[in-house]
């Protein structure tokens, strides 16, 4: 059934039946691609006509946009990856008004994404279409200066190694080799975020995997997922995990620096209260969890915590699934396909340790001798994986711990989660919009907060070489903190639901993640979009 764009684009004479035909027969494999891109893929006319046509039956302009027609730098009025995920460029400005090319007009949720980043910026936008195709390789091109550094076209062993190499320097904490069906993607994971850093061409991916393999230890000829580990950079130790899809294995590289400095619990983001600090981790006979979902830095404000904690008189062991960071000091123990946290923690607890940091609580097992410890001297540090801290006794509770075992021996359950910190090399000042700081006001009032506006100024997050084009550098945690007093634990040992925990919780120093977060965002540290991308506020 043909769709009204290929008829008209019959009727102009630009196309036959037949091409549509063709279009429909490629539609049927690649579902998610239009009509005109497809004909643009499938070079059936001139592609400045096709984008001409198509730009007229929908009322746009349609422009095939180059290099040369960029006459402005798309970083200062919207960050790269905003544009990448909408699929805009802009490309020119006058008289305040910007032109902006969209590879799909027809979606407004995209274009009113784009236009009102525009519009706070005080400028009026005018729309262009074209190939989806074009959008891609222009932004291909702008992380060329990461591309660079590749050497694509040299053998796969330099390849390989260069991509590492280039992560490392632009901080990544994950690679990704992404078998697509006519290439292989290379993106990075940096501040949390995936960057397309480039695409190999599909003959290469099988030398690409067959390097990734050897150099991991991993079974060459079996295509079921398997686990390595690279030990060929010196101060990295980076984990490999392979996962076959329907074009091939997929690889990710975990970046992971032997030798990084443990931050401080203040420099991780916790609030800078030595009160709230001692209350929170100064505990004997009980446990302390840290609880968030998987990549918001549980691991890493435990390890701020043992810093905290650590003196030659205290013995320290932690039990680590691996062990990411090397401590001097600490007894560090790394679970492997031997051994597990359970069998692991029952030895540890005849070496005579203070202090026990437990890498991960998984079941009923880890978290009843985990508990157990806790309850015969000795300090535990564990993680959970659960959405903040009052939900912790709920996991707990679904684990058959029981209630008098959760409230006799959990001290403080802490919830976080990471932010994008404003990168200050690009950062651009401005003053709270009404909407936003209306937005916080309501917020303020529904937890008992009150915001004074009066000085305060929040950042556009422009983009620069040094933030990746992102307008973010580095990130930062944002916290809550439950610390179980007497009234709490009497609830939490009558079986009382995390509604009515929450309800006295509000009276106590407890405050939500949303709270740490907008405190961050008037001091200049992150902003409410980021807030708002992280925990959904508006």
């Amino acid at each position: 059934m043909t769709q009204p764009i290929g008829i008209e684009l019959v009727r102009r004479g630009l196309i036959t039946q037949q091409d549509i035909e063709k279009a429909i027969e490629y539609q049927r494999v690649h579902r998610n691609k239009k009509l005109g891109e497809i004909l643009h893929i499938l070079n059936i006319c001139d592609e400045t006509m096709l984008i001409e046509a198509i730009g007229e039956i929908l009322g746009e302009k349609g422009i095939i946009l180059t290099q040369n027609d960029i006459n402005i730098r798309m970083e200062d009025y919207i960050s790269i990856d905003v544009l990448r995920q909408n699929k805009a460029i802009p490309f020119d400005i006058e008289n305040g008004r910007i032109k902006v090319c969209f590879a799909d007009t027809t979606n407004k949720r995209t274009v009113d994404v784009i236009r009102l980043l525009l519009i706070n910026k005080g400028l009026i936008m005018d729309k262009y279409i074209t190939f989806e195709d074009n959008i891609d390789k222009i932004l291909l091109a702008f992380d060329g200066r990461a591309t660079d550094k590749i050497e694509i076209s040299g053998n796969i062993t330099g390849l390989i190694d260069s991509i590492i190499k280039t992560a490392i320097e632009r901080r990544a904490s994950d690679i990704h080799f992404e078998p697509l069906e006519d290439s292989m993607r290379i993106r990075f994971r940096i501040d949390g975020e995936l960057y397309t850093i480039t695409n190999i061409e599909k003959e290469k991916q099988s030398q690409i995997i067959g390097r990734l393999k050897a150099i991991s230890n991993m079974h060459q000829e079996k295509q079921e997922s398997q686990d390595g580990r690279i030990l060929l950079y010196p101060d990295y130790n980076i984990r490999v995990s392979s996962q076959k899809n329907v074009y091939g294995e997929k690889f990710v590289l975990r970046l992971l620096k032997k030798n990084a400095n443990v931050k401080s619990l203040y420099d991780l983001g916790f609030p800078r209260d030595e009160e709230l600090v001692k209350q929170s981790f100064n505990k004997k006979n009980s446990i302390t969890i840290m609880a968030a979902p998987t990549g918001e830095g549980k691991t890493t404000t435990l390890y701020g915590v043992v810093n905290y904690l650590n003196k030659p008189q205290i013995n320290i062991t932690t039990i680590e699934d691996p062990v990411e960071i090397r401590i001097p000091g600490l007894n560090q123990i790394e679970v492997d396909a031997k051994t597990n946290f359970v069998d692991s923690l029952r030895t540890v607890l005849r070496q005579d340790p203070d202090i026990i940091l437990l890498g991960e609580i998984r079941d009923n097992q880890t978290a009843e001798i985990a508990l157990q410890a806790g309850q015969t001297g000795h300090y535990v540090l564990s993680t959970i994986h659960t959405i903040n801290s009052i939900e912790v006794i709920t996991r707990l509770r679904k684990m058959g711990i029981s209630n008098y075992d959760i409230a006799s021996t959990l001290a403080t359950s802490v919830s976080q989660r990471l932010v994008r910190k404003i990168c200050p090399n690009c950062a651009r000042p401005r003053e709270f919009t009404m909407e936003e700081m209306n937005i916080i006001r309501e917020i303020g009032r529904k937890y008992g907060q009150e915001y004074d506006f009066s000085g305060k100024t929040t950042f556009d997050a422009v983009g620069c070489e040094k933030c990746n084009n992102s307008g973010y550098y580095e990130r930062i945690a944002i916290f809550e903190v439950l610390i179980i007093d007497d009234e709490i634990r009497e609830l939490i040992a009558g079986d009382a639901s995390t509604i009515k925990i929450k309800e006295q919780a509000m009276k106590t120093t407890y405050k939500p993640l949303v709270i740490d977060g907008i405190n961050k965002v008037l001091r200049g540290i992150t902003t409410l979009d980021e807030l708002n991308r992280k925990l959904i506020l508006f």
